[in-house]
Order: structure tokens, then C-alpha cells, then sequence
């Protein structure tokens, strides 16, 4: 999470608002009341059409004649004010303190979105980003896998940890043999996804240190044939 986090009064004017995402260096930047509570969220996206700097997308007559009322003063509105409590957004995606990464990361898959900023009763103490979501998948980097305890007990543990797939037993049971902390895979299976998976769910069990993927990929024809 980042934290400090720069933050725009909602009084301030969008001359204000986009002076303090130059000076952050930032692309986005919540606004607050004067007791701290966010209202919403100003991003380089909601400054950047504006009448100030010529920026705004011509319309045709057809266009201006099917276009709703209101749609065209929010529009309007957007371009020509100067309060950022006018031309922010809204409707924001936040979280609590306690929502886990995963959580997170399933929220801005779900709306489209690059951050979402962290709130305490309403009042924000910082933002997750994507990259703040990089940063703790690099924090979570295995790290080099230490000597097998013996081939044998590692083979038994892949074939445990496959036997747990549904796609790993489509066909023909998979063939496993580790060898100095080398497992190799043999086999048929019936896509070139479920082969990878096979090699992952191997790479992931600890203790091995390379995955050899022998496996064959059938073509569609002989699925039934197995």
C-alpha cells in the first residue's frame, strides 16, 4: 500500500487539483472534505477535456441531436468548471484496512480499475495499485528450493499434489519419475493447457528444482480413444 497519500480539497479548483498530480507525480488523487472524509477521486482523465485547452471532442449534428439532456450538461459541466468537486469522480471503488491482496486484485479486475484507495472509517490512509500488487508478489518470490529429502518421497508428493486436479487424470494415469530433485513427466493428455498445468503443479511443489515435461498432447480424434 502507499502511503502518504496526496490528497485535493474538494474545494479546490481543477488548477489546484492538477498542480498536485504534477507534483506527486501521480495520475489520480482522492479528494477530501475538510474532516478528512473521501468524496471521491480526481484523475488525469477527468482534466482532460477541457475548453481551457481546446481539448474537447467535436460532436456532429446527429450526435447532438440523439444525445440526451443530461448527458450533455454533465459534459458541459466537466469542461467548464473550475471546482473539483464538480468534475470528479464519484462513484469510487475503495476498500477497508483488512481486505486481503486477493481481494483487491479481484476488485479492479472486476471494475476496470488501476487502484483502489484504503479507507479507515471513511477517512483514507492509502492507496493499492497494480504495482503495489507487483511489489508483493515479488516479496512472495520463492526462493531457491533446498535439497530433496529423497527422490522417492518427492516423486510421492507430485503424484499427490496431481491426483488433487480434475484435469490431471483425463486420461491415462501420468507417469512421474524424480531424479536428483529433477521430476520428469510422461504421459497423453488433451490440450497444451492441461500439459503446462501438469508442469506448474509440479514446479510448485517444494523441493524440486527443474520440471522435464515429456508429455504428449493427443489430437482431438483420439480424446475417446484413451
Amino acid at each position: 500500500m502507499t502511503r502518504p497519500v496526496h490528497t485535493v480539497a474538494a474545494e479546490a479548483s481543477v488548477y489546484d487539483a492538477a498542480q498536485v498530480l504534477l507534483n506527486a507525480g501521480v495520475s489520480a488523487a482522492p479528494v477530501v472534505d475538510a474532516d478528512g472524509k473521501m468524496l471521491g477521486i480526481v484523475s488525469e482523465a477527468d482534466l482532460m477535456y477541457r475548453t481551457e485547452i481546446g481539448t474537447m471532442p467535436g460532436k456532429s449534428w446527429l450526435q447532438r441531436l440523439l444525445a440526451d439532456d443530461a448527458v450533455m450538461a454533465r459534459d458541459y459541466i466537466r469542461a467548464h468548471s473550475h471546482r473539483v468537486a464538480d468534475v470528479m469522480t464519484k462513484n469510487v471503488v475503495t476498500a477497508e484496512e483488512q481486505t486481503s491482496l486477493g481481494d483487491i486484485a479481484a476488485l479492479m479486475q472486476r471494475h476496470r480499475v488501476k487502484r483502489v484507495p484504503i479507507l479507515r472509517e471513511g477517512r483514507i490512509v492509502g492507496i493499492v495499485s497494480r504495482g503495489n500488487l507487483l511489489q508483493g508478489l515479488l516479496a512472495r518470490e520463492p526462493s531457491e528450493p533446498e535439497s530433496s529429502a529423497g527422490d522417492d518421497k518427492l516423486r510421492s508428493v507430485v503424484v499427490a499434489e496431481l491426483a488433487k486436479h480434475g484435469w490431471a487424470s483425463s486420461f491415462q494415469p501420468t507417469n512421474v519419475v524424480a531424479e536428483n530433485g529433477i521430476v520428469h513427466l510422461w504421459g497423453y493428455v488433451s490440450s497444451t493447457a492441461v500439459k503446462d498445468a501438469h508442469r506448474i503443479a509440479a514446479e510448485n511443489v517444494p523441493g524440486v528444482k527443474r520440471v522435464e515435461n515429456h508429455m504428449n498432447v493427443l489430437p482431438p480424434e483420439m480424446h475417446f480413444g484413451i
